[in-house]
């Protein structure tokens, strides 16, 4: 009996380490591998009674439709049995007001708070007091009718009247989110019925109703889906316009700008969520569907008697939860930085923890003790969950507009010691334009490239007077290459000045950013003699056609829009007088998004107001080309007064 149980025990031990071996093995062939396709991995010949471990993989994260494999939950660690990703754990903001009335108070004013509002709720930005403006050759009134607040549009026989019932932002622009009251369209089309986003928003600054830009990707003006047009009777598939409507509001606005519970994010980005998660999860669909969203499951299935179609059928329904009805709270409030707190919020729990923390959700980290709390790659995530995605590119890699700052500062090598929260105090707003001083900038950089504290160093380093310009960290590291929304802001890449992918592609380069005159072989030679860098000469050739010419006059003729923003912006902030003939014809851009940073950049440098000229950036090829041979004829003839070129 005792020699029966002695190897009833070497058996278990055995079958543990061989469980355990396995589930290291593959941990270590995931550590190694590409990223699996956004797709479902089956099993061959399986049958309903057989388990399939079909799943979704990105990067470190991976949702599992069916169960996770026993190997995978030994050789990693349960985050449960408490949990802060149901919609259960979650509090809402008020309930940290009591015992934190300085964040809550500073939250209160951020735009953070106002990224997605109802209106009965909502500081109204947008001018509905009877305002017109004349657009794409119709007109479009503001106005309400007691306390609703509505968009009419009327172009020929067209007419569209909108009702407003949510807001988009409130810091530069105010978008609007709303319904179709009246149109051309059948009754049953889904503007009627779904929320969507109004095809005008209000520019703040500027008291101005313009279009709404960067809803999907930019496109030429030619490409814009018209929005007086008549839509075809909708059969199921969307149209250009509904898609920049209705589907690009459920898959975007609706969700990022809201606070969701994680585990619905788990669902709903997988890709987002496994790009900068810091260490490699393991969740299941079915145990979370279950426990916290039950009625989205099919009653009465097992996993693994299930279709792909049925789980895709699920994942749709996470795409079309409701912000109004399923998330925390519209706008982004503390649990989506904190997660469900609301054990800590009824004094249950000392603190928040902020990984999260579920039966669901399996970890497999080399650290057995792993750590929940306030971790350097714990907090910088609790940004990467939502400053995150794929935006249009240079030819280093780095995003070209805002939004997607962590993903870009994970393109750089800093963020292994640097957090967002150095720089940037997540409760309280950065104001309407960033208030640190240049010094307080560099002494962020200085912290830990304490070799060029000195001044002599920093000196041999920059090649440039001390507190010049040019001797400032970020112009060079941190340039400004990035579309804000009514700016160009630096890139949250830090990478060298001697890129060779933006040097040899013709693509924007801080040396010339600041010194907007000097051609190519000028900056090619002091990156030789200041750094020992040396380029290719055949792509040089290839890539600048006239090496003679100020690079940032090449920049401004170039095929990819983004360079031409940001040549128009440096043109501009450098003063370039002398660029004018060009920068004029940066208000013909096909790009309307190009066009209104043109007319910010002229009018800055020129001290003027083209709307006074007849100018509006958002007026069509026709109605623009009088304002432009006006404009023309009187700056470069210096018939109007316009400030002091220097040069």
């Amino acid at each position: 009996m005792r020699g029966g149980l002695q190897m009833v025990v070497v058996w278990a031990g055995l079958a543990t380490i061989a469980l355990g071996v396995a589930g290291f093995a593959y941990y270590a062939t995931r550590q190694q591998k590409t990223p699996a396709a956004y797709s479902p991995i089956r099993s061959p010949n399986r049958t309903p009674t057989q388990t399939s471990f079909r799943h979704q993989e990105f990067g470190n994260f991976t949702l599992w439709w069916d169960e996770i494999p026993l190997q995978l939950r030994m050789a990693g660690s349960p985050s449960g049995p408490d949990t802060n990703i149901h919609p259960k754990d979650y509090a809402g903001p008020d309930a940290c007001k009591n015992c934190h009335q300085k964040q809550y108070s500073s939250w209160s004013n951020h735009p953070h708070r106002w990224m997605n509002a109802l209106v009965e709720n909502a500081n109204m930005r947008g001018d509905f007091d009877g305002r017109r403006i004349s657009y794409l050759g119709g007109e479009v009134t503001f106005y309400r009718v007691a306390d609703q607040y509505r968009m009419r549009l009327e172009r020929d026989d067209v007419r569209r009247e909108y009702i407003v019932e949510q807001t988009i932002g409130s810091r530069h622009f105010q978008y609007y989110v709303g319904k179709q009251l009246e149109g051309p369209e059948a009754p049953d089309h889904p503007l009627y019925s779904e929320a969507h986003v109004l095809p005008l928003g209000y520019w703040i600054d500027r008291q101005e109703w313009v279009p709404t830009v960067h809803v999907g990707p930019e496109i030429r003006e030619s490409e814009r889906p018209d929005p007086f047009a008549v839509r075809p009777p909708y059969s199921g598939d969307m149209d250009d316009y509904c898609e920049q409507t209705l589907d690009l509001y459920r898959s975007q606005c609706n969700f990022c700008h809201t606070t969701f519970p994680l585990g619905d994010m788990f669902v709903r980005f997988q890709q987002t969520i496994g790009r900068h998660v810091p260490a490699m999860l393991d969740v299941s669909l079915p145990d979370y569907v279950q426990n916290a969203r039950p009625e989205l499951w099919p009653s009465g299935r097992v996993p693994s008697e299930m279709s792909d179609d049925e789980f895709a059928s699920i994942l749709r329904e996470f795409h079309r939860l409701d912000a109004g009805k399923h998330a925390v709270t519209l706008g982004v409030s503390c649990e989506a930085c904190h997660l469900g707190a609301k054990d800590h919020a009824e004094g249950k729990l000392k603190r928040p923890k902020f990984f999260p923390n579920s039966s669901e959700v399996v970890i497999r980290s080399a650290s057995i003790d792993f750590d929940f709390g306030r971790s350097h790659d714990n907090v910088n995530w609790s940004c990467g969950r939502c400053h995150a995605g794929n935006r249009p590119q240079y030819a280093n890699g780095i995003a070209t507009w805002n939004s997607t700052e962590y993903t870009d500062a994970m393109r750089g090598s800093c963020y292994s010691e640097l957090t967002c929260i150095r720089c940037h105090n997540p409760h309280e707003s950065i104001g309407h334009e960033w208030s640190h001083t240049a010094a307080e900038d560099d002494a962020v950089c200085l912290s830990c490239h304490q070799k060029f504290e000195p001044v002599e160093a920093r000196a041999s380093h920059t090649h440039h007077p001390l507190e010049s310009e040019g001797s400032r960290c970020m112009n060079c590291h941190m340039p400004r290459i990035n579309e804000g929304l009514q700016e160009v802001v630096r890139t949250h890449t830090i990478f060298s000045p001697t890129d060779h992918a933006m040097i040899h592609s013709n693509q924007v380069n801080a040396c010339n950013q600041c010194h907007v005159e000097k051609p190519i072989d000028w900056t090619l030679a002091n990156l030789k003699n200041w750094y020992g860098q040396t380029f290719s000469e055949q792509d040089i050739a290839a890539n600048y056609p006239n090496r003679e010419q100020p690079t940032a006059i090449g920049w401004l003729k170039s095929d990819n829009e983004s360079i031409r923003l940001v040549a128009a912006d440096a043109l501009a902030r450098a003063k370039a007088h002398w660029s004018l003939p060009e920068l004029l014809q940066a208000l013909d851009d096909p790009f309307v998004l190009n066009r209104q940073f043109a007319r910010i950049a002229l009018e800055k440098m020129l001290q003027l107001k083209l709307s006074e000229f007849g100018y509006e950036f958002y007026q069509t090829p026709t109605e623009r080309k009088a304002p432009l041979q006006k404009l023309t004829q009187q700056l470069l003839s210096g018939e109007a007064e316009v400030g002091s070129p220097d040069h």
